[in-house]
C-alpha cells in the first residue's frame, strides 16, 4: 500500500496540521491549550492530521453565531428562490469537486473511494437539489370550513438547530440534515465525528460559495462527551437532530429533556434480510452481499441477518461463503476495493469482540472471522460469516457494524416473520420472493420503517424515512423535515362581521 502522504500530493489536497471548527465564515483560530485528537488514515494507521477539541466557550461562540445570523435573516427571511438558487449552485459544485470530496471522506472514514465516488458524493449533491425541488412546490393552507371565518396555516423556521453528524457516512447523512435543516430557514451548528470531519468542512465551504450566508451554517469539533455534550445541553438551541448509536442517542435526549428541545433521532438497525425458496437466487446472492457488504458492513440499514428457507439453504450459504471469499480487501483508494479498512483502530477492536463472542456462544464460522493482518497496520478484518441456531445470540441482537452476517435456516412464512421481528430494532428489512401475496405479507408483518423487495438499498427521497422501537424517533424526509423544522400557525380572520358575544351587555 502506497504512503499516505504521497497519494495526499499526487491528488493535489493539503490538508491542515491542525483541523479546527468552522464559525460565521471562517476557520477557528489555533488554541494551543485545547485537547487535541489525532486524525488517522485507516488504511495503514497513518496519521494524517490533529483535531483541535471544541470546549464550552467554543461551542457557545458558534450557537450565538448561529442565533445572530437567524436573526439578522440573511437566510432565514431570505425567499424560496434565494435558498434554491444557492442550494442548486451547491449541488454543481460537489459535484464538480467529487474527486476531492471522495479523496478526504475516504482519507477520515476508510470507505472505498469506488463506493464514494458512485453513491455518497452524489448523494449530497441530490440531497441539496431535492430540497430545493421540494420548497418550490410546498404551499401554506387555508380552510374555509367555518362560517364567517377564513383560517390559514403557515410555517416559519424554527430557529437554531443542532446536527450531529456520523462517521460512518459523513457527506451522505450531514448534507441531508443540512438540506432538511436550512430548505426551512434555519441556521445550524453542526458536530461531525471526531474521526470524519474533512469531507464535511470542504462541503460546508462549498456551500458557502454557492451563496449561503456565513453564519447559517457553523462547525464545531471533538468528542461527543465534551463538544457534543455542550452542543445538546445549550437552551439556546431550538431543534435537535441526531444520527449515531443508542448509547450516545439516550444522553442527547436526556440533555435535550432538560430544556424541552424537539429531538429527531436516526438510529441504528439489526436488520432481517429473508430469502425464500422461490426466489430469483443469484439475485438474492447478490442483493444480501451488498445489504451486509457495502460501507465495509459499517452502516445501519445493513442485512446483517440473513434468513434463509431450509430447501434452499444448503445452495444459497455455499454460494454466499464463496463469493464473501471472492471479495477485494484492501487499499480503500483503490478503485477496485470492495470492501476497506474499519473506519478506526477502537471500532475495529469492537468488532473483533463481537466475532469473539459469537464464537464463544456456538456460533459457526463459516469464513473470515480474524483482523487482516497481510495489509499493513491499517484496521482490517476479514469479510465474516456465521451460520446460527438461535435468534437469541448476541451476534443476532446488538448492532455489529462491520463486515459481519450470520445466516439462520427458517422454515416456514410465520418463522420468518417471528425472527424478523425479534429484535430490539427495527430499521429496515429486505425479502427476496417471486410470491406477491408474500411480498405483501412481508410489508404488513415486518415491524420496520423502510422494507425492500427483490432489491437492496433504493432511496426514494420523497418517501419517509426512520425505524421502529430503538432505531430512532421521527423520519427523514421532505413532509417530515417541514414538520420538524418549523413551527405551524394558524391565523382565523373574520369574513366579513360573524356575530360575538356581548358579555356584560346590558341590553335586551
Amino acid at each position: 500500500m502506497p504512503a499516505i502522504d504521497h497519494t495526499i500530493a499526487e491528488l493535489g489536497v493539503t490538508l491542515p496540521e491542525v483541523i479546527t471548527g468552522h464559525v460565521a465564515g471562517e476557520s477557528v483560530a489555533i488554541d494551543p491549550s485545547a485537547a487535541r485528537h489525532a486524525g488517522r488514515f485507516p488504511g495503514t494507521g497513518e496519521q494524517i492530521a490533529t483535531l483541535q477539541e471544541d470546549g464550552s466557550e467554543a461551542v457557545n461562540k458558534a450557537i450565538n453565531t448561529a442565533r445572530d445570523s437567524f436573526a439578522k435573516g440573511l437566510w432565514s427571511g431570505a425567499d424560496t428562490g434565494t435558498r434554491q438558487a444557492a442550494f442548486r449552485k451547491a449541488a454543481r459544485l460537489i459535484r464538480k469537486n467529487a474527486e476531492e470530496l471522495a479523496l478526504l471522506e475516504c482519507l477520515c472514514a476508510g470507505l472505498p473511494s469506488s463506493h464514494l465516488a458512485s453513491r455518497q458524493v452524489p448523494r449530497a449533491a441530490d440531497n441539496l437539489d431535492f430540497f430545493a425541488d421540494y420548497i418550490g412546490v410546498m404551499a401554506g393552507e387555508t380552510f374555509g370550513q367555518l362560517s364567517g371565518y377564513q383560517t390559514q396555516v403557515t410555517r416559519q423556521p424554527a430557529g437554531v438547530a443542532a446536527l450531529f453528524a456520523p462517521w460512518n457516512a459523513p457527506l451522505a447523512l450531514s448534507s441531508m440534515q443540512l438540506a432538511s435543516s436550512l430548505a426551512f430557514g434555519n441556521t445550524c451548528v453542526l458536530k461531525p465525528s471526531e474521526h470524519t470531519p474533512l469531507s464535511i468542512l470542504r462541503m460546508v465551504a462549498i456551500m458557502e460559495e454557492a451563496g449561503v450566508p456565513p453564519g447559517t451554517i457553523n462547525i464545531v469539533n471533538g468528542s461527543g462527551p465534551v463538544t457534543g455534550a455542550a452542543l445538546a445541553g445549550s437552551a439556546a438551541i431550538d431543534r435537535i437532530a441526531f444520527t449515531g448509536g443508542g448509547t450516545t442517542a439516550r444522553q442527547v435526549m436526556a440533555s435535550a429533556a432538560e430544556n424541552l428541545t424537539p429531538v429527531h433521532f436516526e438510529l441504528g438497525g439489526k436488520s432481517a434480510n429473508i430469502v425464500f425458496d422461490d426466489a430469483a437466487f443469484e439475485r438474492a446472492v447478490d442483493g444480501s452481499l451488498v445489504s451486509i457488504f457495502s460501507n465495509s458492513g459499517q452502516i445501519c440499514i445493513a442485512g446483517s441477518r440473513i434468513l434463509v428457507q431450509r430447501s434452499i439453504a444448503d445452495r444459497f450459504i455455499e454460494a454466499f461463503v464463496a463469493r464473501t471469499q471472492s471479495l477485494t480487501v484492501g487499499d480503500p483508494l483503490d478503485p477496485a476495493t470492495e470492501v476497506g479498512p474499519m473506519a478506526f483502530k477502537a471500532h475495529q477492536a469492537r468488532v473483533l469482540d463481537h466475532i469473539a463472542r459469537a464464537k464463544s456462544e456456538g456460533a459457526t464460522l463459516l469464513c473470515g472471522g480474524h483482523a487482516k493482518t497481510d495489509l499493513g497496520k491499517g484496521y482490517f478484518i476479514e469479510p465474516t460469516v456465521f451460520q446460527v441456531n438461535s435468534n437469541q445470540l448476541s451476534l443476532c441482537q446488538e448492532e455489529v457494524f462491520g463486515p459481519v452476517a450470520s445466516i439462520q435456516i427458517f422454515d416456514d412464512d410465520e418463522e420468518a416473520w417471528s425472527l424478523a421481528n425479534e429484535s430490539r430494532f427495527g430499521l429496515v428489512g429486505y425479502c427476496w420472493t417471486a410470491s406477491l401475496a408474500r411480498a405483501q405479507a412481508f410489508q404488513q408483518q415486518v415491524d420496520a420503517g423502510t422494507l425492500w423487495i427483490n432489491t437492496p438499498l433504493a432511496r426514494d427521497l420523497r418517501a419517509p424515512f426512520g425505524g421502529f422501537k430503538e432505531s430512532g424517533i421521527g423520519r427523514d424526509g421532505p413532509r417530515q423535515a417541514a414538520d420538524f423544522f418549523t413551527e405551524e400557525k394558524a391565523l382565523i380572520t373574520a369574513v366579513g362581521t360573524p356575530p360575538i358575544r356581548k358579555l356584560g351587555s346590558t341590553s335586551d
